[in-house]
């Protein structure tokens, strides 16, 4: 297996996608043993009467292609079919102290769970359990507890719309609002910060919003690893001379020249379409100087009485222009340049394509989101369109381009530590109780509440939790501290094996797989980046008898807990039309008519008032907010420190590891490695592929540190390094986060390099 093969760092050269695609597409549904069903599974993917991908929140595109996937959506289905089986016999052959031991990748790479599992303290194994006694466990440790806040319900993104808005109607029900998420680790900026900004926390844009762009802006986000879907709005804008600004700390193969798979002439003739026309080499954190060095180019034009503003639609739609433009034209531009690590020149050019332009989207991805004013920065992101009108128009508006395939859509069904009294006065009118309205616990309150021992059960909607979070050592001591963790799951993963004294393991029908019911198949719905629902119905047999839908699991577990509640669970459990009518009483302004809506074979959208121009703000305007400064991360004054940004392998999908190798960045056969700049590593001594290790500085007295790290050469900015996670989260302490959305600071974590005393194996440079 690869990982038994010499590291090696051979830099790719390539345009990304096009054969190197195609071969790692049908490379991975080879190694899982799924040709033929992964191949017929992927003429069903994202399409009409199909599933929807397990993987990225990218929209369909208006008019289908034959195949809709990309090479990781293909990597994330054929790990889904694999044909790789844990069963009761694995469990056999491993205690839990030697899983341990494995990698994530070799816990991946053992396939699909068959059964239910409890942890037996006395053999450190896991053994077989029934449902029936699985749910009566859940239920005997639910009912124990002093207070219903002693539980922490954790979501994933997979969970598809109808589980989720049970799963947070059981929750209520039990008594807390305690919802950690895995949107925490990733866009709850967006949810959070734009709000106050543009009355919604989510993108406004629609997929035929790229056919009408006349200039499109990607910021923080490697599209052709992260979303490669998008890589053909790209493409095609780029084709039609539309200008494509990418501002990033690290330059990305897939947006400098990217080989659509798809394309017979491309691919016939190996050739490729150039994806950037600007490459803004952004310093870790400096993107709020480059936007406000935009924003002041702009006012500078506006005296000069060039008009750039639209001031028709600044007069009419928003409030608070006169507090920006003085917090902005404050800055000196030896500042500006300083902090952002961009040319005044530079800033200047990029400004010029933004005014040039009639109709403008804006991009980004958690290399905004995840800094101590992750919130915030996007407030920025949102002023620097506000000024030309950017909204409610065709080609313009801001997109976060959302990872998880349904995170979006479990936040607008229920999954809220914050829930608002509109929904909670819904709730308590469908569905006869009171819901409890204090705020709840985010996934760093949570952690916080195991370690001070005030939380007893957690319980894992899907995901793989533990690994995700920053600060691991903390981390896994606290979840240690629980009485029960169940993990609801189709693979194995590190959560399961960092457990409370009771744990579960539940398997789950994939998202491939279809649902069967004493009413029927049934489908579920999810949410997509672009607020877009549809229909996502399985079609392979489900992995073994003994797993179950999510849906189902969420009833059993609250029929187990709840024993006198009045939710017709059985019924939800059996007929999925019944929980979408729900949705629509609970939600009717979007959900209206939902299962007749549902029917249409591409979905509909739903409402994003900004889209109309219509503001949901306590003023009833779009709001530009200022942010004094021009760094988004506490400064720290120790001159031989960097900023490390924790990033994702091509082979990866969030903690998933497909493989532990990274083509577009040249990467074979390790993980552990961290990307410098040449002159940073010259200041240190360090020759390419030396050996190193990384402490985090911080001054709470707990030492953070990796060791056996393999320094690369790497085009990156003065200042700034990256690295994989999850291998890099023990570097991430947990009070290092954005204050409005609670979301980890991970993109700008600030460490120092240390002398290595590991033994690492050698890195092999190839010329």
């Amino acid at each position: 297996m690869s990982k038994e093969k010499e590291p090696e760092y051979k830099p790719y050269h390539h345009p990304a996608g096009g054969w190197g695609a195609a071969g790692a597409t049908a490379k991975v549904l080879m190694e899982q043993s799924v040709l033929v069903k992964g191949s017929r599974g992927l003429l069903s993917m994202n399409q009409p009467g199909g599933f929807k991908c397990p993987s990225c929140a990218f929209p369909d595109p208006d008019h289908r292609k034959t195949l809709e996937f990309c090479e990781n959506g293909a990597k994330a289905l054929a790990h889904e079919a694999t044909k790789a089986r844990i069963t009761r016999e694995f469990f056999e052959k491993y205690t839990v102290t030697e899983l341990m031991q494995k990698s994530d990748y070799w816990l991946e790479m053992q396939g699909r769970l068959t059964e239910p599992m409890r942890y037996d303290a006395q053999s450190d194994r896991y053994v077989p359990v029934v449902w029936d006694d699985a749910f009566a466990l859940i239920g005997q440790h639910l009912r124990a507890l002093e207070s219903p806040h002693q539980a922490e319900f954790y979501t994933s993104g997979r969970t598809a719309n109808e589980t989720a808005f049970l799963y947070a109607i059981f929750v209520r029900e039990f008594g807390t609002n305690n919802f950690p998420d895995c949107s925490n680790m990733c866009h709850e900026p967006t949810s959070r910060g734009l709000p106050p900004s543009i009355g919604i926390g989510k993108g406004t844009i629609v997929m035929s919003d790229f056919e009408h762009a006349e200039a499109i802006f990607v910021v923080g986000q490697n599209t052709g690893t992260n979303s490669p879907r998008m890589m053909t709005n790209l493409v095609e804008a780029r084709k039609r001379g539309v200008p494509i600004v990418l501002i990033n700390p690290m330059p990305e193969r897939a947006l400098i020249r990217f080989t659509e798979p798809q394309d017979v002439l491309q691919m016939g003739t190996f050739g490729s379409t150039p994806i950037s026309s600007e490459f803004v080499h952004v310093r870790i954190g400096g993107d709020l100087a480059v936007f406000k060095g935009m924003m002041k180019v702009l006012f500078e034009a506006q005296d000069r009485g060039e008009n750039v503003l639209d001031t028709d639609f600044i007069h009419e739609h928003t409030s608070g222009l006169d507090a920006l433009r003085a917090d902005i034209m404050r800055y000196e531009w030896e500042d500006i340049t300083r902090i952002s690590g961009i040319s005044e020149d530079q800033i200047r050019r990029i400004a010029s394509i933004y005014m040039k332009s009639n109709a403008t989207i804006i991009c980004y991805g958690m290399g905004l989101t995840q800094h101590q004013e992750g919130s915030r920065l996007l407030q920025q992101v949102a002023n620097l369109l506000l000024l030309r009108g950017n909204f409610g128009k065709p080609g313009a508006g801001i997109a976060p381009i959302r990872g998880h395939s349904n995170v979006q859509g479990d936040r607008t069904v229920g999954i809220d530590e914050k829930p608002t009294d509109i929904y909670l006065d819904r709730v308590r009118d469908a569905f006869g109780f009171e819901p409890p309205r204090g705020h709840g616990h985010h996934v760093l309150e949570a952690i916080a509440a195991m370690e001070a021992g005030t939380a007893k059960v957690f319980f894992g909607m899907g995901g793989n939790f533990i690994r995700a979070v920053p600060d691991t050592d903390r981390s896994y001591a606290a979840m240690r501290n629980l009485n029960l963790t169940v993990g609801v799951a189709t693979k194995l993963n590190r959560g399961h094996l960092v457990h409370g004294k009771d744990a579960l393991i539940l398997p789950v029908v994939a998202r491939s797989e279809i649902i069967r019911t004493e009413a029927g198949e049934q489908f579920v719905t999810i949410e997509d980046a672009m607020a877009n629902v549809t229909a996502s119905r399985g079609v392979f047999e489900p992995v073994s008898e003994h797993v179950l839908p999510e849906t189902e699991i969420v009833c059993r577990m609250a029929m187990a807990t709840l024993p006198d509640s009045r939710t017709p669970w059985a019924q939800y459990m059996v007929d999925y039309t019944l929980i979408r009518d729900k949705i629509a009483e609970v939600y009717p302004e979007i959900y209206t008519d939902f299962s007749e809506k549902i029917k249409n074979p591409h979905g509909f959208h739903l409402d994003i008032p900004p889209r109309r121009r219509v503001w949901k703000t306590p003023n009833g305007k779009a709001n530009f907010l200022v942010l004094p400064g021009l760094d988004v991360d506490a400064p720290v004054k120790d001159t031989a420190m960097l900023r490390l940004a924790t990033i994702r392998s091509h082979d990866q999908y969030n903690t998933t590891i497909y493989s532990n190798n990274d083509r577009y960045r040249g990467v074979y056969n390790t993980r552990l490695v961290v990307f410098m700049n040449k002159e940073d590593m010259a200041e240190r001594g360090l020759a390419n592929g030396d050996v190193i290790g990384l402490e985090t500085y911080s001054d709470d007295g707990i030492r953070r540190y990796v060791d056996g790290l393999n320094v690369l050469d790497y085009p990156m900015p003065r200042g700034a390094i990256a690295g994989y996670y999850p291998e890099l989260n023990p570097l991430l302490p947990l009070d290092y986060f954005d204050e409005i959305s609670g979301t980890p600071a991970a993109k700008s974590i600030p460490v120092r390099v240390v002398e290595s005393i590991a033994s690492a194996p050698p890195i092999r440079i190839a010329n």
